[in-house]
């Protein structure tokens, strides 16, 4: 793949407008990422990765295209450094991981063309343990959070802190996991909704399944991040 200075970002343009794709090295480890910018973007969302996976995951990378495409810019980013990863022990490492969510939010919020945008989270996996962890931290800088068959059961007594709008979406074959799920949506005590794909497994490979993952978070995030969009803080809903 060809690396792109932070300084001269790629521009596509689709139907819904031009799109800034750069990559970009986030302090203070120069962490890879790839920074996606919408013209006209009204919100920033950025993806914690789950277990063995990457800025270039393709699930992930799909779900950002498609909120590329409803007007949110994406970051999707590395959160070790190829050493880190050497280790397996740091892929769970959930304070570590979230604290380099945290570095990414930072970043973000200092950079022109996405500093004054309202911030969500999107964490797969076990990077969904860290987007909790880092919205409870954070508390107010971050609107929104959104976890695709992931381990928030990780994010321990932090899940109890967490402030912003949450949904989880699991796969209802997805077992084990969905009684995860369930038993942490009940200790948030956020505006919050837990959505279960039917059928879908684990990755969400089945057909539609992670198309159905993009509509629910692409739908949230426009609920509680982008301005003058419905109004926020609807009750909590819980679908089944």
């Amino acid at each position: 793949m060809t690396s792109r200075s932070e300084h001269t970002p790629a521009i596509s343009r689709r139907p819904f407008g031009e799109i800034q794709k750069q990559d970009v090295s986030i302090p203070p480890r120069g962490l890879p990422g790839i920074l996606c910018v919408p013209q006209g973007a009204q919100a920033i969302v950025i993806f914690a990765h789950g277990s063995g996976s990457s800025r270039f995951s393709p699930r992930n990378s799909a779900v950002a295209a498609a909120l590329n495409a409803q007007g949110m810019a994406t970051l999707l980013l590395d959160l070790l450094t190829p050493e880190e990863e050497a280790d397996r022990a740091n892929v769970f490492d959930i304070a570590l991981l979230a604290a380099r969510l945290g570095d990414a939010v930072r970043w973000s919020g200092h950079r022109a063309s996405v500093g004054h945008l309202p911030i969500g989270l999107f964490g797969a996996s076990t990077g969904a343990a860290a987007a909790l962890v880092a919205a409870a931290g954070l508390h107010t800088e971050i609107g929104a959070v959104v976890s695709r068959g992931g381990r928030p059961d990780l994010a321990g007594e932090a899940l109890a802190r967490v402030h912003a709008p949450t949904l989880l979406i699991v796969g209802g074959a997805d077992f084990g996991v969905i009684e995860l799920n369930q038993d942490a949506f009940r200790q948030l005590q956020c505006v919050k909704a837990l959505e279960i794909v039917p059928e879908a497994t684990h990755l969400f490979p089945e057909p539609g399944a992670l198309e159905a993952v993009t509509g629910y978070a692409a739908r949230w995030f426009k609920q509680h991040l982008v301005p003058h969009g419905h109004e926020r803080g609807r009750a909590e809903g819980h679908a089944v």
